[in-house]
């Protein structure tokens, strides 16, 4: 067996699984793998790919062209989920190899994704899910502040690599803004120029970079904020098991009203 180790990323991924096409081994023989460490397989052959940016955009072009966009992003979604799949023993980026050699080689092309018996296609399902509620619960209560230069900026903490579907979102949604979106956990940043397209770029701002930034008025904001959610709660009717569902406890230090309970 040939195990191709690739980075973590939707790059890294990309270029792994060019590398593995290229390499004419068969695809039986191959594997690949976007875990760091852990347990080696014995007799097994491993081979380290490195990030290469054109062979990740060429598979990219495959996919759109032969397999159609929402295929890409579907695949695109698994490579940004956190981890491995956890239902089935099964690396993701080995999940999405296998799921588009069947694509490729069977004539129902981007339907395999329907396909659900296949260990490799349930695999991309749990984690594009994953993924995907992650980004939503995000959308729903991303909090951005004013700095004193006029810039929106907001700092996130998502376990899931969820900065693509905010950037995409916010600068759709607020297209004449300057803002920025950090993802700490990741070290990447959106940043959006008004009326430009975004771009995501590795970032690791310190923790008072921007915060001891603020506008004049934004403190003043906060406190209203937080003074219109304690105000409208009804005491007796407060369930703080419900809030933690509908927002988990991991997101609170992001969020004004609720970072200090």
């Amino acid at each position: 067996m040939y195990v191709f180790q690739c980075e973590d990323s939707i790059d890294g991924i990309f270029t792994g699984v060019y590398d593995a096409w290229e390499s004419r081994l068969g695809h039986k023989n191959i594997q690949l793998s976007s875990s760091q460490g852990g347990t080696f397989l014995l007799f097994s052959e491993y081979i380290p790919v490195s990030v290469n940016y054109e062979k990740s955009r060429k598979v990219g072009r495959t996919l759109i062209t032969r397999l159609g966009a929402p295929f890409y992003e579907t695949i695109c979604k698994c490579a940004m989920a956190d981890g491995s799949c956890r239902k089935l023993p099964m690396d993701k980026a080995n999940a999405i190899y296998q799921a588009i050699v069947m694509a490729l080689a069977l004539p129902a092309g981007a339907k395999v994704l329907e396909y659900l018996g296949e260990p490799c296609i349930a695999c991309i399902f749990e984690l594009c899910r994953q993924t995907q509620n992650e980004g939503h619960h995000l959308l729903e209560f991303l909090r951005f502040a004013e700095l004193a230069n006029g810039i929106l900026f907001s700092k996130v903490h998502p376990k899931n690599y969820v900065l693509p579907i905010l950037a995409e979102h916010f600068s759709n949604r607020l297209p004449l803004e300057n803002f920025i979106i950090y993802d700490e956990p990741h070290s990447a940043a959106a940043v959006h120029k008004a009326s430009k397209p975004y771009f995501i770029t590795d970032a690791n701002f310190s923790e008072d970079a921007f915060t001891e930034g603020y506008s004049p008025n934004e403190s003043q904001f906060q406190a209203l904020w937080r003074r219109f959610f304690e105000t409208i709660a009804v005491e007796e009717r407060i369930n703080r098991k419900l809030q933690i569902q509908n927002i988990p406890k991991r997101f609170w230090a992001d969020t004004v009203e609720l970072r200090d309970q």
